[in-house]
């Protein structure tokens, strides 16, 4: 019988996490608001960024398809290859990465640089957002693992709900490229941080047998909740960016904003998203299917809203702030759906549904650009609709995952094991 080996943790005291510790969390989530902000942000400068490049917005569009299918490959591969390398390097690295590819993106004089710019930006966001979960499970105390897991993934919700709105005013006042700029000098200063703030982290261990021989693990898509987790990730998460890639064009051409009341209306998403994204860390924990469901009835009630009543600011305001509320949360929620599905693999189920994630962002931004080129906005809005509709009855319908016991306070130092080297 094999033993299912507990997340664990890498703290000098296992009961408690030290302030420092808790710095570092804060580290891996600017991390990964950097890199995921660095993907998006082509959705808060589309009609300039098109126009400094020559290109259409639909085009424009797609280069978050291109940063989306290179993560979604790079993710899943990076826990494979890895092997024994210390992960604080190894995220380090990925972030000079990136912002290498942001760099190239300043520079893009046209569609081939911008593609290039965003391979090299998908490379190492692949590797970024697909380690910094596990490794924020393996810095804490036991007790905090959940608020540790939420703060980290908190930065892939605040890039789009925050980061997104922070762009398109940076671009608003010294254009488009500025942006980039920002992002990839934050990058380096991030990479620093990293190098600074972390343990060594060499591989976690392997769960053993009762034989005391390392575990043969069946493969993830083997376990039904984390199948069904991917494939509802997969049809709300392409909801969600294929209306959202084109929620500017939206509010310009139907709603008649000006470019600082876009911004401000994306503020709003902002805001709200943040909202959305601790209140649902805490209530995943304890129930991570019924909120993922709630919160994908609200994107696609949301969407509908605003294919409704676009026409009307206040409606407007109203729909994207639920919008908001709804997306700020989801990231949260599929990492602890994942993670309660397959939890002595923290490492690799994380880098399977970053993978997933950003396919389906690809998906998405692919499918929005190619819906507005042929028809209209329109129907692209109520074709998310339906794409939400079907994710909500994958959920319903399909197992989820069961949510793991608290431990007793008195066992937790019992049951951690220290497998990162201390700091220098």
């Amino acid at each position: 019988m094999v033993s299912q080996a507990p997340v664990q943790n890498t703290g000098p005291d296992s009961a408690h996490t030290t302030p420092w510790q808790w710095f570092a969390v804060v580290v891996l989530a600017l991390s990964t608001f950097v890199v995921v902000t660095s993907e998006m942000l082509p959705v808060g400068v589309l009609t300039p960024m098109a126009d400094g490049l020559d290109i259409s917005p639909g085009t424009a569009g797609f280069s978050l398809s291109i940063t989306g299918l290179v993560t979604a490959v790079t993710a899943p591969a990076v826990p494979r290859f890895l092997g024994g390398l210390d992960r604080r390097l190894v995220l380090a690295v990925s972030m000079l990465v990136l912002a290498l590819g942001n760099v190239l993106t300043v520079l893009a004089s046209g569609f081939g640089m911008l593609v290039v710019s965003r391979i090299v930006l998908g490379l190492g966001m692949g590797a970024v957002w697909g380690l910094a979960a596990a490794v924020a499970t393996r810095i804490v105390a036991p007790r905090n693992i959940g608020l540790a897991v939420s703060a980290t993934v908190s930065g892939v919700a605040a890039a789009s709900v925050v980061g997104v709105p922070l762009g398109t005013v940076i671009s608003n006042a010294w254009g488009w490229r500025s942006a980039f700029g920002i992002l990839s000098a934050v990058a380096v200063v991030l990479a620093a941080g990293l190098v600074l703030t972390l343990p060594r982290l060499p591989r976690p261990e392997t769960p053993v047998g009762a034989d005391g021989q390392a575990a043969v693990q069946q493969s993830l898509l083997r376990i039904p909740a984390v199948v069904v987790g991917l494939v509802l990730i997969v049809f709300i998460v392409t909801s969600h960016f294929a209306a959202y890639t084109y929620v500017r064009p939206v509010l310009e051409d139907r709603t008649g904003l000006a470019p600082g009341g876009i911004a401000l209306v994306l503020l709003v998403y902002g805001l709200f998203g943040l909202i959305g994204n601790f209140a649902t860390g805490a209530i995943a924990m304890k129930r991570s299917r019924s909120t993922i469901l709630g919160l994908t009835t609200g994107i696609g009630a949301s969407i509908a809203l605003l294919a409704l009543f676009s026409t009307v600011p206040i409606l407007t305001g109203i729909s994207v702030a639920l919008w908001g509320l709804t997306y700020g949360g989801l990231s949260v929620g599929c990492q602890i759906w994942m993670t309660h599905a397959a939890p002595s693999r923290v490492e690799q189920v994380t880098g399977l549904y970053v993978g997933v994630f950003t396919a389906a962002i690809a998906l998405g931004a692919f499918l929005g650009g190619t819906v507005v080129e042929a028809a209209s906005i329109t129907t692209l809005l109520w074709s998310a609709v339906a794409l939400a509709a079907v994710a909500l009855l994958v959920g319903i319908l399909g197992p989820g995952p069961t949510s793991p016991e608290k431990p007793k306070p008195e066992a937790e130092a019992a049951t951690a094991t220290a497998t990162a080297e201390p700091r220098p």
